[in-house]
C-alpha cells in the first residue's frame, strides 16, 4: 500500500502515514503545502442526498505539529543495516538474501566497539565467521563500503519498500551520496 510521507513545516521527513491519515490531516486544516506529481484520491461514502465524499491529496505532505528531527539518529536493526548495505556482505561483496546476513560489529564488542551504525555493516555468515572477534585487519580483511549513519531522509528511504517516484525524488535530493540508492 502506498503511503504518503508526513513533513514537518520545514520539510524535514517525521513519518511515513496511511492515506486515512493523511486524509485526517486534510480533513482538520492542519496541512500547510503538499507536493507531488500525482495526488492520491480517496473516496468515502455517500450522504443523505447522495453525493460520494471524495478528497485528492499530495503523496508528500507538510503538517502543523511538534514533530522535531533535531539530531536525529535512526534507531539500528538488521533490517535497515542489511537495507543500508543493499543486501551485500560488506567483505566478500556477494549479494545474499536478509535470513542469510548478519551484523559484524567493525570493531568488536569484546575489543569495545559499540553497536552503532559507523562501527556495523552487513556481513555473510561464513565472512562473520572467518572474521571472529577480530578488526578487519587484524583478520587480514578489507571493507568494500564505509559505514554511516543515514540521515533522516536516508532513514525515510530505508524505512519504506514502496516509494513513488515523486517521493523518491524528494528523499533523494538530500542524501549524503555516501550510498548509491535507486527506488
Amino acid at each position: 500500500m502506498i503511503r504518503v510521507l508526513r513533513l514537518n513545516k520545514s520539510g524535514l521527513p517525521t513519518a511515513w502515514i496511511s492515506r486515512q491519515e493523511a486524509a485526517t490531516l486534510y480533513v482538520k486544516q492542519q496541512v500547510l503545502w503538499s507536493i507531488g506529481e500525482q495526488p492520491l484520491r480517496i473516496v468515502g461514502g455517500i450522504n443523505k442526498f447522495g453525493v460520494r465524499s471524495e478528497i485528492n491529496m499530495d503523496p508528500i505532505i507538510a503538517c502543523m505539529g511538534n514533530h522535531r528531527r533535531q539530531n536525529f539518529v535512526p534507531g539500528l536493526n538488521n533490517a535497515l543495516l542489511f537495507r543500508r548495505d543493499d543486501y551485500l556482505c560488506m567483505y566478500c561483496g556477494n549479494k545474499f538474501k536478509e535470513t542469510d546476513l548478519t551484523r559484524d560489529h567493525i570493531v568488536p564488542k569484546v575489543q569495545g566497539g559499540k553497536d552503532v551504525w559507523k562501527n556495523v555493516v552487513a556481513a555473510c555468515q561464513r565472512c562473520n565467521h572467518h572474521k571472529g572477534g577480530r578488526t578487519p585487519e587484524q583478520a587480514g580483511m578489507e571493507l568494500l563500503a564505509v559505514p554511516f549513519e543515514p540521515n533522516v531522509f536516508e532513514f525515510m528511504y530505508l524505512a519504506n519498500r514502496q516509494i513513488r517516484g515523486d517521493q523518491m525524488e524528494y528523499l533523494c535530493s538530500r542524501f549524503t551520496g555516501q550510498r548509491c540508492w535507486q527506488g
